[in-house]
């Protein structure tokens, strides 16, 4: 029979061991974040039904979709009752509504699964991969102060996961929409389709996106409303100087006030969380595409590589759950595509502290009699809560010493007919290529004192 060949899905991210160990340990590391201010835990199915699934989304989100059917549906010619989620958002909308009688408010939920989308085929767009969102869902009402909050949340996440400067940058959509109503666009299509394409002003630059703004036939705004918007998305800067920008322009429409008075708040409570100024900024451009943000919007940017474009995005939404509870359920939350993240992380060289094997030690025995004494070793290191493995095979010693240094492990317990009989194990830093001779009572303790020097150095 000819073999099949071997091949994965494109749009789906398949890592060796020691890569895929350096993305466990980022997703380990905004895992921590998240549960150091206290978020809690939730996972939902892959797969959700339709009718429930589709509750926000539009067509083009609709052709993203992958559904799910068994072959005896299939068969029945029945349509599918199920699908694969395409993001985080709509299965926390459920499970809020599903559970609400069970949860306390606010309540303050992170989840960090898969996700499924049908993207074209090409480098840096996933069909599978990993979100890590984190939400703040209030009951009827939920304080803006909770907005300040999540920029912490991120400044923390990025500051644990060590990749360089980053910045935050944070708006409000009532001041763009407040300042559109000032311009005489007040139907909701028609502001969504504006702010779609402000949202795109990073990536296509002022030039195409006031001619998207005022191309005929049917422009969405006229060339003086279109430049005076264009102005006022250009501001950007450190968040009280901003918000006296704003407030100094002088627009009268309640809503454009409010969004002001929202990024005021923001910008007054970030001290208090110990988030410094030079992380963080208020910029007027940042629309975020989606329909469903109400309010203070968020991208986070690396510095020194703005070309990723956004690692981390979110906003404020005024009622999550309204298609399925009548409970008003506003909410605030972040999302950082996990797979993207390092996918572009790994490929520019900016994950190289991180990763290795999954054992710290191994434990190599150069004479077959000295099974026993590797293996009661090995479970001393193990229960002193140092991984480890112990090699079974009876390899030459060079062959074993170069297993052992291909492996990724740290260090390399010895033990042959000569250590054993003067009662001693030779230890073998594999990173320094060092070697010492340690007392068979002792080995523990010193691995452990060398794995405390190392850590105390970073």
């Amino acid at each position: 029979m000819t073999p099949i060949k071997p091949r994965t899905m494109p749009g789906t991210m398949e890592l060796l061991p020691a890569d895929q160990i350096a993305f466990q340990q980022m997703l380990d590391t905004i895992r921590r974040a998240y549960e150091r201010f206290a978020f809690l835990p939730i996972e939902t199915p892959a797969m959700e039904f339709v009718d429930l699934l589709l509750t926000k989304s539009g067509g083009e989100t609709e052709k993203q979709v992958y559904f799910a059917q068994s072959s005896g549906g299939r068969a029945k010619g029945e349509d599918p009752k199920l699908a694969l989620r395409f993001d985080l958002t709509v299965p926390l909308a459920r499970y809020v509504a599903e559970h609400e009688a069970k949860l306390t408010f606010p309540f303050r939920r992170y989840q960090m699964q898969r996700v499924y989308r049908g993207e074209s085929a090409q480098k840096g767009r996933f069909r599978e991969f990993y979100q890590c969102d984190a939400d703040v869902v209030g009951k009827e009402r939920l304080s803006i102060e909770y907005d300040a909050e999540i920029v912490a949340l991120v400044a923390a996440v990025f500051r644990d996961l060590q990749v360089g400067d980053f910045e935050i940058r944070v708006n409000n959509r009532k001041v763009l929409a407040g300042f559109l109503a000032s311009l005489g666009v007040t139907d909701p299509v028609a502001r969504a389709a504006v702010l779609r394409e402000v949202d795109k002003l990073d990536r296509v630059g002022v030039d195409r996106v006031a001619a998207a703004l005022t191309s005929s036939p049917e422009p969405l705004l006229a060339s003086a409303a279109a430049d005076r918007l264009l102005n006022l998305v250009g501001i950007a800067g450190p968040g009280a100087a901003v918000v006296r920008q704003l407030s100094a322009l002088g627009v009268d429409d309640d809503t454009y006030r409010t969004g002001v008075e929202e990024l005021a708040t923001v910008t007054e409570s970030l001290p208090r969380y110990g988030v410094p100024d030079t992380c963080w900024g208020i910029h007027l451009a940042i629309a975020r595409g989606l329909d469903y943000y109400t309010g203070t919007v968020y991208e986070t940017l690396l510095r020194a590589h703005a070309e990723i474009g956004s690692v981390c995005s979110g906003g404020r939404y005024d009622d999550l759950a309204h298609y399925f509870t009548k409970s008003r359920l506003p909410g605030v939350g972040v999302s950082i595509g996990a797979t993207r993240l390092f996918d572009q992380l790994q490929a520019r060289g900016l994950l190289s502290g991180v990763g290795g094997g999954a054992a710290d030690v191994v434990v190599l025995r150069f004479t077959p009699a000295l099974a026993a004494e590797c293996l009661a070793i090995g479970t001393e290191l193990r229960t002193a809560g140092i991984p480890t493995e112990v090699l079974l095979e009876d390899w030459a010693p060079k062959k074993q010493l170069a297993w052992a240094s291909q492996r990724g492990a740290r260090y390399a317990v010895i033990l042959g007919e000569d250590e054993h009989a003067r009662g001693v194990v030779a230890l073998k830093d594999l990173a320094k290529k060092a070697q010492e001779d340690v007392p068979r009572d002792r080995v523990t303790g010193h691995i452990q004192a060398c794995a405390d020097r190392t850590d105390s150095r970073r």
